[in-house]
């Protein structure tokens, strides 16, 4: 596995010629950032579901300064990332705002936004901030309960998965000798 990742991985000498990681090549080229063991694989996978829904492109920028911060390994965050796309997003979001929802005790139902309305734009862009208001704190407390969570489960989901395969490894080695 490593040696195929090893394929897709820009080396040291491509990021030292680029012009625009250069100012970054000090940080970029530690070696915790690029080796894959189980506790940079857990790291990575844990910064990666953080910052995965973190709103529109920021959350890559996020991911990467997480794996710089905890020296884990830095594409294999970046690729977790990917958990949230279009189809994903809008259940993520909604599970956010109703564990917020919980978390502050608010009992009320989902309120749902204002209808669009063109010939009375004004009063429902006002209606819209409104909305957006109501729904923020709930929204906010719950993408932080659930970026936690899903980190926690996935860093240690990772060194389950890590230990069973070592596990499996080495009885498969033990009954070859």
């Amino acid at each position: 596995m490593r040696k195929h990742l090893k394929k897709f991985l820009p080396s040291h000498d491509s990021i030292h010629r680029n012009r625009w990681l250069r100012p970054f090549a000090s940080s970029l080229l530690h070696p915790r950032l690029w080796h894959l063991n189980r506790h940079s694989a857990a790291g990575a996978v844990a910064a990666g579901l953080a910052c995965g829904l973190i709103p529109g492109p920021l959350q890559m920028i996020g991911a990467a300064a997480c794996a710089l911060l905890f020296r884990v390994n830095l594409p294999l965050a970046l690729l977790v990332t990917l958990y949230t796309n279009p189809f994903t997003i809008v259940p993520l979001y909604l599970l956010a705002y109703q564990l917020g929802r919980l978390a502050l005790g608010d009992g009320n139902g989902f309120i749902a936004p204002p209808a669009f309305s063109a010939t009375q734009f004004v009063a429902w862009t006002e209606a819209m901030q409104n909305w957006m208001l109501l729904v923020a704190k709930p929204l906010g407390i719950g993408l932080v309960i659930l970026a936690a969570g899903l980190a926690v489960a996935g860093y240690f989901a990772v060194k389950a998965a890590w230990r069973i395969y070592l596990l499996a490894a080495w009885r498969r080695r033990k009954l070859r000798s």
